[in-house]
């Protein structure tokens, strides 16, 4: 037996081949999975990672797709997308959760506020899962996943078994910690604070209201693209002032609404969003001096 058909035939019911990753991008881009394997539950999470260890497929972990651009041939060996067990939420203390690393982050922040538990609003302005927010520290209006991280589980690829690192052991700065890609996180522990729930609903609209505002809804997008840089002003601002807004690649366009959000306007490939990337980031180099860093991950062939 081949070691491809070794793979589906362990685990079948929830592994495909050559399946389409564009349906799990917010872009609605990127190529096939050579493997996609949806991984249930812990146990068969580590019972996978043991069998890879012997047969070595490539491991690219893949959360809700809110900021990832996959390439158009798609990607090499196994995508692995946590599902099930992994999207559910638990009160352990009265002002403290547990919540799966694939749980969506507006659906955490709601289930803090039915519990009277302020400080997470802001999660419900953050596109994406919890697992890929605290990998990129994710944060909005003055707030980051490092505020409010008590604790997280991760299953080490290498070791294949389940561990947890506390707060006070991740170095967290913007946009990024030091969390290497050899753990998959697989839950975590958010503290907030015990408020009401008018007061917390309240705070969570405010910061709803806000975003609708100043951010493009209802296209296919990914988020913001580059990174906010310390020490110069607003990447949107200097994708603005170098004139930059204007850019287009195929069907890869630029928000209108904010100019740090790429669009796919319909028929775009993701080439076009990559080729669109760079021509704004060496545009922007050129006439500023400044580097622009991406915030958007990529992956893929």
């Amino acid at each position: 037996m081949s070691l491809n058909n070794e793979l589906i035939k362990k685990f079948s019911n929830d592994i495909t081949k050559d399946s389409k990753l564009s349906n799990l991008s917010w872009f609605s881009l990127g190529g096939p999975a050579e493997f996609l394997f949806k991984a249930k539950n812990k146990n068969q999470l580590i019972e996978f990672l043991k069998f890879n260890k012997i047969h070595k497929h490539k491991i690219t972990i893949l959360g809700a797709g809110s900021n990832t651009l996959i390439r158009d041939r798609g990607v090499r060996g196994v995508v692995i997308k946590l599902v099930s067990d992994f999207a559910k939420i638990s009160l352990i203390d009265k002002d403290t959760i547990e919540v799966g690393a694939a749980t969506l982050d507006r659906k955490i922040s709601n289930f803090a506020k039915d519990n009277g538990i302020g400080g997470l609003e802001f999660l419900s302005c953050i596109p994406g899962s919890i697992g890929g927010g605290v990998i990129m520290n994710s944060g909005c209006y003055n707030n980051d996943i490092s505020k409010v991280l008590k604790s997280l589980k991760v299953v080490d690829i290498h070791e294949c078994k389940e561990k947890e690192i506390k707060r006070e052991d991740i170095k967290f700065f913007y946009r990024g910690t030091n969390l290497t890609n050899q753990f998959i996180i697989t839950s975590v522990k958010l503290k907030g604070k015990i408020q009401s729930k008018e007061s917390i609903e309240k705070l969570q609209n405010d910061m709803i209201h806000k975003k609708k505002l100043s951010q493009p809804s209802q296209i296919k997008t990914c988020g913001s693209t580059f990174k906010n840089l310390s020490n110069s002003k607003k990447a949107w601002e200097l994708i603005k002032e170098t004139g930059c807004d204007k850019f287009k690649e195929g069907d890869a366009i630029i928000s209108q609404k904010h100019c740090n959000f790429f669009v796919n306007n319909g028929k775009a490939k993701s080439a076009d969003i990559e080729k669109l990337i760079n021509k704004v980031k060496q545009t922007v180099n050129d006439k500023t001096g400044i580097s622009l860093e991406l915030e958007l991950r990529i992956i893929g062939e």
